[in-house]
């Protein structure tokens, strides 16, 4: 059976989001999964990318219950196309993509990130690394063969998932990841540090424990779930934020860490159990990695530009792929020690960085523990607490809410109504929609939907997820009173118009 990947994408519902494809598990059916592997395998052949009989495909995934399915269906496309299949086991996202670049090969993630459990996705990364939009173009247009009745063969199709899923190399792949902050980090940095590290059901839980214990820290584990919990960093959800304030009063760490389900979102409060979004976690941390250039999204705090910390600071569309090439340009323009890093917490690092004590090798794609480990050694290095490190930041304050089960198309008519190309009629749409709580635009843009800027300091920002049918609204302003005040308003505004 012959079909596009555009076809089979509109047929399906399963989608290219910020990052790989992602849908409803009853969406994700075998055939849609194999189809998908199909198309990216057969993009790789066309750039000369992998050789059949020779390429490995490195293979992970998520505590979902639905993703051994998909990983075994995913490395069942791979032998088909006569490529070597790896069971890399239950791992983050950036260990697997990083094994993939470390032995140049593709490596394929299968995870739905921080959306829920009745959803999944895979992330397809390339041997250099994660695929951009422009390769997404390109495998959109791949057409591929599915032999007929493939999905029938059940006795087959089952022998061979158990013979992938019960070969793991998991502990090799841990063995790498470990290593790369091991080679960078000082010996036992943390030796006086108490860490709470808060596992849920991050797939990143075993191995941020093992790195923080090689590291010196005291770990304490807490929280621990066989069930999905969807941690979204951008939108933490209100009993979470009560937990880790109440571990940290009960037990005085210095620190409470954690990252969303696949291990690239990192969340990290200070010693007052007050979490840091990501857009300051990354700043600190690409304060403590002496950056040169730095591309953030454009959701990012404006803190990053107003301190003057970094030779250069690029804003991009929301997304890693936007991030990774913003990168490369960077490295481009002669920038030594390149990185980025998105609101969701998620860091980059495009360019090698030296240290005292060794290297760190560039890594782009979201890491989730970087930011957490440099956060705690600016801190030891200046002899600060965390809450310090903050508040020396320019004192500007983003919040973002969420507004579930909306679908694409309805975004789409609700970022229509602000798409004004003057400014007085966005301002009568403004005024229209969310009352007086703002003051004169004085500047907007639509790098990403829409964001303005008005002459009070205050930015709105709102936006259509590219992962799930979900409308997104950021604020900033100089207060976090005030900013925790105009996005409860700005959510009210828009559920209005949603409903």
């Amino acid at each position: 059976m012959l079909i596009s990947i555009e076809e089979l994408m509109k047929k399906s519902d399963v989608k290219f989001g910020t990052s790989g494809i992602r849908g409803l598990v009853r969406n994700m059916t075998d055939f849609v999964c194999y189809a998908y592997t199909v198309g990216f395998l057969k993009y790789l052949e066309d750039n000369n990318e992998i050789k059949k009989n020779e390429t490995q495909i490195a293979i992970a995934g998520d505590f979902r219950p639905s993703t051994d399915r998909i990983m075994a269906i995913v490395a069942r496309a791979a032998a088909d196309m006569s490529y070597i299949p790896l069971n890399c086991g239950k791992l983050p996202t950036p260990a697997v993509t990083y094994y993939g670049i470390e032995n140049k090969i593709p490596s394929i993630m299968v995870t739905g990130s921080h959306i829920p459990e009745d959803r999944n996705g895979i992330k397809f990364n390339k041997p250099d690394g994660e695929i951009l939009k422009k390769d997404e173009e390109l495998i959109l247009k791949q057409i591929v063969d599915i032999p007929d009745n493939l999905f029938n063969e059940e006795k087959y199709i089952n022998l061979f998932d158990n013979n992938f899923l019960e070969s793991s190399m998991q502990s090799d792949v841990e063995t790498i990841y470990i290593k790369r902050y091991l080679d960078f980090f000082p010996e036992n940095p943390f030796k006086e540090k108490s860490i709470g590290l808060y596992e849920h059901s991050s797939v990143a839980r075993d191995l941020i424990y093992q790195i923080l214990r090689r590291l010196g820290a005291k770990v304490t584990k807490l929280g621990y779930s066989d069930i999905f919990i969807p941690i979204d960093t951008e939108a933490v959800r209100e009993i979470d934020v009560k937990l880790i304030k109440n571990w940290i009063l009960e037990n005085e760490f210095d620190t409470v860490i954690s990252t969303d389900g696949d291990g690239d979102r990192p969340l990290i409060c200070d010693e007052n159990g007050k979490l840091l979004r990501g857009d300051v976690s990354g700043i600190l941390c690409a304060k403590y990695l002496q950056a040169d250039s730095v591309s953030v999204t454009v959701n990012c705090n404006t803190a990053v530009e107003k301190g003057n910390f970094f030779k250069s600071v690029k804003k991009t569309k929301i997304g890693s792929p936007h991030i990774v090439k913003s990168l490369v340009k960077e490295i481009d323009k002669g920038f030594k020690t390149v990185v980025g890093y998105e609101a969701n917490g998620g860091f980059f690092i495009g360019s090698k960085i030296n240290s005292n004590s060794g290297f760190l090798k560039p890594l782009p794609t979201r890491d989730a523990i970087i930011s957490q480990l440099s956060i705690l050694m600016l801190s030891i290095e200046q002899k600060k607490s965390i809450s310090q490190l903050v508040s020396e930041l320019p004192q500007r304050f983003t919040l973002s809410s969420v507004i579930k089960n909306v679908p694409p198309e309805q975004s789409k008519r609700i970022i229509d109504l602000f798409s004004k190309n003057d400014a007085k009629e966005l301002d009568k749409t403004i005024k229209k929609y969310f009352g007086n709580n703002f003051g004169k635009i004085i500047a907007f843009d639509k790098i990403d939907g829409i964001r303005i800027i008005f002459d009070n300091r205050q930015i709105l920002h709102i936006r259509a997820s590219g992962n799930a049918p979900e409308f997104r609204c950021y604020n900033e302003a100089e207060s976090e009173k005030q900013v925790k005040k105009l996005n409860s308003q700005c959510l009210e505004s828009l559920k209005k118009i949603i409903n």
